[in-house]
């Protein structure tokens, strides 16, 4: 029997109606799988097959041997790109393990690629491969080098079978494709011991490319792609001819097409790939030329519907609504259902059905998320509840319901009527006639999804609802759906112990995974792939050491560890790392500072990798915002010039907000209108009287910055509520900088009603506090102080431990403006406060409790400064450092202005004459400032 006897569509270049039989061989033969073949022939010789402990020749140590090993494993489940690599990168990847041999194994290879110049060479190549997958004579099952079921051998018998497929005419294109795999080289890449190589492939191109050009123009023949998604066949898909061409000198020509793609496997793994890079940082991805990318694998593989799912996420991130939309219907018109977005156990046929529609629907929903379009996604949403209700799928009923959760959590809602209301509506009652809230209905929608996503074992699910569970513990105070009856719930505060209880359960989605999970059906050859990504820099180090000493002890450590990428997938470190940012968002609710740079830095440090754009650049505003609140505005600058860096402003919507954030403090605290001050002290035998009336001017640039905010948020009612009510607070605050208090109030008092229609709890106390704060600065205490206990019922509620110190600094100040007969009630509160205020508390909170705890007791009759100087002089000594960091220039002259009178009492002119000089000079620089340019400047 011929060797090259055709038996199916598998040959290299035959055609699949004439070949004469039903199969397919399972892999196809390439240039690039001859050179891993013989690599990993060179890595298990058949004449080690007998038992022989000592590495094969030329490895130096079993280290260096198991080095190729695991490049060859990486090399065969790599998915870089959708082509083959060429010969040139495959000796650049292989001179990272070749060093040690002074490129013995890239010789060897280029050598042997360029000795393969007949069906016959071909054979014997082949032929010696079964050696190194049989044991030799009278050798026991133990001396077999190296394992037939492994990674290696597997890919090894696909090529030997592949091979035996062939008809001649394959074999003939396969000895062309290896002339133009060798040719495509490039000359002047360095190899060791090359010389002989290129001249001899110099004189075999030049003898042989006239033949071998007319042997592939004679038998290339286009392959018949595979007739349906669900088979099982690995077979590669081959560019059509007009890919191709001859130049002049009838010398082959390759176009930037591909000639040849990989296997289906990996091709599904580039595209999760791509998705994976769209989701991390969709600005490093160009449109255009994504798409023609895409664009040019649909035309090679056309049964690859995903591609235009690809093409959908891309135009997703890039703001392109139509777009979007039409290659989102073009991905379900044409998949016709094959493939599925969740794992079901059903039929193929059924499969059709099942799944194309609810599926669609939720796509959609998510789509119109996006782009601002609430109404429209609740309507897909609660169709995709209808369908996967009606086809009983659900595994993608529990997927609508966490995304349903998702749109609540983020778009305000202020209607009280049942989101969804169809005959499979979720419920709008409890059976009893009492209509649910937006916020139970959410905490009803995310019980259900939880509970589907633990039966139905969806663990990626299961993680995602526990964190969105800790997000409405964080912010909601769960009351019971009966309010009345002996059952009738009493706890009316949110519990910090069910948020962390939550995110303990999220990050056990890790653990969850187990072994089995990890296993070869989830790595989808990412891993591989960053793996040899990574190669060659942790060569080039590797490298440097080895030119400098002749050998290394542990050269595998420093070739496997260094820079190295983990092998748990990206999907799993995503889920993990939000459990960290979740716990830092919860700390700075909860008011405590190290914890939150500490999760953040976690995040920051182990999730970078996996972790999005968006929430990668959000981990680092949270450190920015420490250093400005703890190390100052210059600190936070420079952290701030870094980031935008590695975050640019057009597509990190965090930096810019940050950046606006920080310029609007900084223009508050320099130019802040305060209310006329008096300023008494005796110089000697004069008594001089500042009386200041500081200015007004340049706060249209901290109202320019709001502006900015305004201009940021959708006008769309409901969407980016945070982004506006941070707006109206800032707004809210320029004016009571500029002492327009009734403009102000007028702002607060808008936001209060907005923030409880949409049952914003949490930002109503700040809200609070900033209305006690306005009637605290237009001498109207009386009026302040209802806000001021307000405020503070509203953070015990929600445990909101550092806004209720300051709620009850606030409170102090209050007490102590109505006169000296309450500042013993002012000093008590201020104890009360002060140790979470020293504990957690930044720079200017720090600051500002000094300067009240120090007024408390200058304004209490009996308190006597000569008596306890240091109760008045040690708080105000560090409120003045503080405020030096800070530049606030407003309360440091108030500072240094209760030092000068505390010096007075105590008799000490030349500390007090010290002490006005520097209120003096912190006047001079509110009466002076610096341009109002310089103010946007950092």
């Amino acid at each position: 029997m011929s060797l090259f006897a055709g038996v199916g569509g598998g040959g290299s270049g035959a055609d699949p109606a004439s070949a004469g039989g039903t199969g397919r061989a399972l892999l196809e033969l390439t240039p690039h799988k001859v050179a891993v073949c013989h690599l990993v022939q060179v890595f298990a010789p058949p004449a080690q097959a007998g038992g022989d402990v000592v590495p094969p020749f030329p490895f130096e140590s079993v280290a260096h041997h198991n080095r190729l090993g695991l490049f060859l494993f990486t090399l065969t489940r790599s998915c870089d790109d959708f082509r083959e690599p060429s010969l040139e990168e495959l000796l650049r990847q292989l001179k990272a393990v070749d060093d040690l041999t002074n490129g013995w194994l890239c010789g060897q290879l280029t050598s042997t690629l360029s000795e393969l110049n007949s069906p016959d060479d071909l054979f014997n190549f082949f032929d010696k491969l079964r050696g190194v997958l049989t044991a030799p004579e009278g050798a026991s099952a133990e001396d077999i080098f190296l394992d037939p079921n492994s990674q290696l051998g597997v890919f090894l018998r696909c090529c030997i079978l592949a091979f035996n497929s062939m008809t001649f005419e394959g074999v003939c294109h396969l000895l062309a494709d290896l002339v133009m795999y060798c040719n495509s080289a490039d000359a002047s890449y360095d190899l060791a011991e090359d010389e002989d190589f290129d001249s001899d492939m110099s004189n075999l191109m030049d003898a042989d490319v006239g033949s071998q050009a007319g042997i592939f123009e004679k038998y290339h023949q286009g392959y018949a792609s595979e007739s349906h998604m669900g088979e099982s066949s690995s077979a590669l898909n081959r560019a059509p001819m007009s890919l191709h061409d001859f130049d002049e000198d009838n010398t082959f020509k390759v176009h930037d097409n591909p000639t040849c793609l990989r296997s289906r496997w990996q091709l599904e793994a580039y595209l999760n790939q791509q998705a994976d890079i769209l989701e991390k940082d969709p600005s490093s991805v160009p449109l255009n030329s994504f798409n023609a990318t895409m664009t040019q694998l649909q035309t090679l593989a056309p049964e690859l519907h995903r591609v235009q799912f690809l093409q959908y996420l891309n135009a997703l991130s890039h703001d392109d609504y139509v777009a979007s939309l039409d290659n989102l219907h073009r991905y379900f018109d044409y998949s016709a259902g094959m493939q599925g977005l969740f794992a079901r156990s059903v039929s193929p046929a059924q499969d059709i059905v099942v799944g194309k529609y609810e599926s669609a629907l939720l796509c959609l929903g998510n789509l119109h998320c996006y782009f601002g379009h609430p109404k429209k996604a609740l309507e897909a949403f609660a169709e995709a509840v209808r369908v996967s209700q009606m086809n009983n799928d659900d595994s993608c009923l529990a997927y609508v319901l966490g995304a349903i959760s998702n749109l609540l959590s983020k778009i305000g809602m202020s209607d009280t009527v049942g989101i969804i209301s169809s005959p499979y509506s979720l419920g709008t009652n409890i059976g009893l006639g009492t209509p649910l809230s937006i916020q139970q209905q959410l905490l009803v929608l995310l019980k259900r999804s939880l509970k589907r996503a633990d039966v139905l074992k969806l663990p990626s699910l299961l993680s995602f609802d526990h964190l969105s569970l800790a997000k409405f513990d964080l912010k909601h105070v769960q009351r019971s759906l009966v309010s009345f009856g002996p059952n009738a719930s009493t706890k009316l505060r949110t519990c910090p112990a069910d948020v962390c209880k939550n995110l303990r359960l999220s990050s056990r989605v890790l653990t969850d995974f187990g072994t089995d999970v990890l296993s070869t059906s989830n790595e989808n050859g990412s891993f591989s792939t960053s793996w040899l990504r990574n190669l060659s820099t942790a060569s080039d180090s590797w490298r440097i050491n080895s030119m400098k000493s002749t050998k290394l002890h542990n050269d595998f450590d420093s070739f496997h560890y260094h820079a190295q990428p983990s092998p748990v997938p990206a999907s799993v470190l995503q889920l993990a790392g939000s459990s960290y940012l979740l716990r830092a968002t919860a700390w700075e609710h909860y008011g405590s500072a190290p914890m939150v740079r500490m999760n953040a830095l976690v995040y920051a440090t182990c999730f970078a990798d996996a972790a999005s754009s968006s929430e990668l650049s959000l981990a680092y505003v949270k450190l920015i915002q420490q250093l400005a609140m703890f190390k100052g505005y210059s600190a936070a600058f420079c952290a701030l010039k870094l980031a935008e860096k590695k975050f640019p402003s057009s597509t990190s919507s965090h930096i810019q907000l940050l950046k606006m954030q920080i310029l609007h403090e900084r223009a508050l605290h320099r130019y802040k209108a305060v209310s006329t001050l008096h300023l008494v002290v005796a110089f000697g035998f004069h008594i001089l009287m500042y009386n200041i009336d500081l200015f007004r001017g340049h706060l249209k640039v901290a109202q320019q910055i709001c502006d900015e905010f305004g201009v940021l948020s959708s006008s769309v009612s409901g969407v980016d509520i945070e982004l506006k009510t941070e707006a109206s607070i800032r707004r809210a605050r320029t004016l009571l900088a500029a002492k327009q208090f009734s403009q102000a109030a007028a702002v607060a008092n808008s936001l209060f009603s907005t923030c409880y229609k949409y049952n914003m709890q949490v930002e109503n106390a700040s809200v609070l506090l900033l209305l006690a704060e306005i009637h605290k600065k237009s001498d109207n205490a009386v009026l302040g102080l209802p806000y001021a206990l307000a405020s503070q019922s509203f953070c015990k509620s929600f445990n909101l431990d550092l806004l209720e110190a300051s709620a009850t600094l606030t409170l102090a100040e209050l007490w102590l403006t109505l006169g000296s007969s309450h500042a013993k009630r002012a000093l008590s509160l201020v104890h009360q406060s002060l140790a979470m205020i020293l504990g957690h508390g930044g720079l200017e909170l720090r600051a500002r409790a000094h300067i009240v705890l120090a007024k408390c007791h200058l304004s209490d009759p009996k308190f006597s400064v000569p008596e306890d100087p240091e109760a008045v002089l040690d708080p105000l000594n560090q409120a003045t450092q503080d405020l030096q960091v800070l530049e606030y220039h407003e309360m440091a002259a108030e500072a240094y202005y209760l030092k000068a009178m505390a010096y007075n009492h105590l008799g000490k002119l030349d500390d007090r004459e010290e002490a006005a000089a520097l209120f003096k000079e912190h006047i001079t620089a509110l009466e002076n400032p610096s341009n109002e340019e310089d103010s946007l400047a950092y």
